[in-house]
């Protein structure tokens, strides 16, 4: 997995395009997608899923499995409404064919619902259309604000305030973090907290004229030319872009997004290319 410090946020993540995708925040203590389990991930015990493509759920078994090997706690798992069903399926045949528990927590949850984390974050599903059901996430923080009226007034004074009932903070959410999964290039216009968040992971899994963007949409994929064409939508503070195609080498799209992002988007651009050949 490649390392990264990236918006205040240390971040090991590896995603090639229809081959594996996993993107693991360890000081937050969670992870989007698992698709072949890498060895870091077993140590994560929540992990968020976008949609059941064997890529990006495919080593779900493995992490339940060898962390109970392990001795470590049963791990717990956001999926979409979609696919809960299937999803506990799933288990219940892995438990015949290993004669394990597998002992985990499902944790159903899809857009228009919240789950708050054992970190203090509030996830929050959106929508993104993809050529299967899928849905991306976003994180957000909450902190407590003075209201503006008690500004300047002594710590003993709004401590008598809150003793007598009286409402001094409201609560401030600021989206941190969006994760799109698999997606088209319209959950940018659809989902405000993808172009607001102040860390945005977006697959790009094309970036040059060997497949046209319209095969990328049958695809159900984003192409870098279409996010060229929205760059200034996106506000975010950092993106990543992942999931590229295994036919592109590192070289390659680093030269593409130089050559077709505009340079206020480009300085805000990092992508994740450590899995991908170098020519």
């Amino acid at each position: 997995m490649e390392r990264l410090e990236i918006a205040g946020h240390e971040l090991l993540a590896l995603s090639v395009g229809g081959l594996e995708t996993c993107h693991y925040f360890p000081r937050l203590k969670l992870a989007f997608d698992i698709g072949r389990c890498p060895e870091p991930v077993l140590n994560c015990r929540t992990i968020l899923f976008t949609h059941a493509h064997m890529d990006h759920m495919g080593g779900v078994a493995y992490h339940a499995a060898t962390r109970a090997l392990r001795r470590l706690p049963p791990a717990k798992y956001v999926v979409p409404r979609h696919c809960a069903e299937d999803f506990e399926r799933l288990f219940e045949v892995w438990r015949a064919l290993d004669r394990s528990d597998m002992h985990h927590e499902t944790i159903v949850l899809g857009p228009g619902e919240e789950h708050v984390l054992s970190n203090g974050y509030v996830a929050r599903p959106f929508r993104a259309p993809h050529s299967a059901p899928c849905q991306g996430y976003a994180l957000w923080s909450r902190r407590e604000k003075l209201l503006d009226e008690f500004a300047g007034l002594p710590g003993s004074e709004l401590a008598r305030l809150k003793r007598a009932g009286t409402l001094v903070t409201r609560t401030v959410e600021t989206p941190e973090i969006a994760f799109c999964g698999d997606t088209l290039s319209e959950v940018i216009e659809r989902e405000e907290v993808v172009r607001t968040a102040r860390l945005l992971l977006l697959e790009c899994t094309f970036v040059d004229d060997k497949i046209s963007v319209d095969e990328a949409r049958s695809k159900g994929h984003v192409h870098l030319y279409e996010l060229a064409r929205r760059a200034e939508l996106l506000q975010n503070e950092a993106i990543l872009l992942t999931h590229f195609s295994a036919r592109h080498s590192a070289r390659d799209i680093e030269r593409a997004l130089d050559q077709h992002l505009p340079p206020t988007l480009r300085s805000r651009v990092r992508a994740l290319v450590g899995a991908h050949r170098g020519e």
